[in-house]
C-alpha cells in the first residue's frame, strides 16, 4: 500500500523522480490491478471511475506543453476490478460507477513512469471526504484488496502550498513551511503515531500554507488504514523537493 507525491505533468521531464518512481514499482511485486486515489477526485458517494479497457484520460491540468495533452495510458479491461472494489463497500451505502469518466493527472502521470506498458488493469476511486476517521475507515475496507494481490494507491503531494511558492524553479529551495511540515509528518509515520497525524490541521508546523486545501494530504490517511497495522512505522521511499514542496512518498505493509 503507497502514497505517492505524484507531481504535474512535468514530472516526465525530472529525470531524479522518473528514476526514483520506476526503481520503486521495480522492487514491488508486479500487482495483479491498481485502486488508485487521487487528490483530484473529491466526490461522494464513492464512485468509481470506468472499467472500460484503454478509458480515456483526463487532462486536468493547464499551461504546459502541447505533448501532454495528447499521451495516453491505455489499461485493459477492469470491470472485475471495479466489481470486487464495490463489494467491499457497506450494504446500503450509494457507490456510483461511472460509464466515462477517466484516470485524472493524480493516477496516470505516476502510473506511466511506474508501469509504462500500461498493462496492469486500473481503477480510480474518488475520495468522498476529508475527515481522517472516515479515510482511515475506508482503508479498512479495502484492505483485504492487498491479499489479492491489488496495489491500492493514495495520490497526492506531501505539501501543496502552491499560492505560497515564489521560486518556480525544479530545484527551488524547499519554504520554512513546507519543510517544516514534510519533517513533522516524516517523524510522526516513523513512530506509527497515526493519532497525532489525524490532528494535523492543529498540530502540523506549516500549516495551512502547506495545505491550504488538504485534498494532496488526506489520501495518506486511506493507506495508513489499509495497512495491516497503521501505527507501524512506514517506510519513506522518495524523499526531497521539487519546486519547494515535498515529494515524500511511503509504502506501508
Amino acid at each position: 500500500m503507497l502514497y505517492l507525491s505524484h507531481g504535474a505533468p512535468p514530472l516526465l521531464d525530472d529525470e531524479v523522480w522518473m528514476n526514483q518512481l520506476s526503481a520503486w514499482s521495480g522492487e514491488l511485486e508486479r500487482p495483479k490491478g491498481i485502486v488508485i486515489v487521487s487528490a483530484h477526485w473529491e466526490s461522494a458517494p464513492i464512485s468509481i471511475s470506468a472499467t472500460a479497457a484503454s478509458t480515456p484520460l483526463i487532462y486536468d491540468f493547464g499551461g504546459f506543453s502541447p505533448r501532454f495533452y495528447n499521451m495516453k495510458y491505455e489499461t485493459p479491461d477492469a470491470t472485475w476490478l471495479g466489481d470486487l472494489v464495490a463489494s467491499l463497500m457497506p450494504d446500503g451505502e450509494p457507490l456510483h460507477r461511472h460509464q466515462t469518466r477517466g484516470l485524472d493527472h493524480g493516477a496516470w502521470v505516476p502510473l506511466k513512469v511506474m508501469y509504462p506498458g500500461a498493462d496492469i488493469p486500473v481503477i480510480q476511486l474518488s475520495m468522498p471526504t476529508h475527515d481522517p476517521i472516515k479515510l482511515l475507515e475506508l482503508g479498512r475496507r479495502l484492505a483485504p484488496l492487498r491479499d489479492q494481490g491489488i496495489l491500492l494507491i493514495g495520490s497526492g503531494f506531501m505539501t501543496h502550498g502552491l499560492p505560497y511558492i515564489r521560486d518556480w524553479r525544479t530545484n527551488a529551495e524547499a519554504p520554512a513551511w513546507s519543510a517544516e511540515f514534510d519533517h513533522w509528518v516524516s517523524e510522526a509515520l516513523s513512530r506509527g503515531d497515526v493519532e497525532s497525524l489525524i490532528r494535523y490541521r492543529e498540530l502540523a508546523p506549516g500549516m495551512p500554507y502547506a495545505h491550504p486545501t488538504v485534498e494532496h494530504f488526506t489520501p495518506l490517511f486511506i493507506t495508513l488504514g489499509a495497512a495491516d497495522d497503521p501505527e507501524r512505522p512506514a517506510e519513506t521511499k522518495i524523499d526531497g523537493y521539487f519546486m519547494g514542496l515535498a515529494k515524500r512518498s511511503i509504502q506501508v505493509s
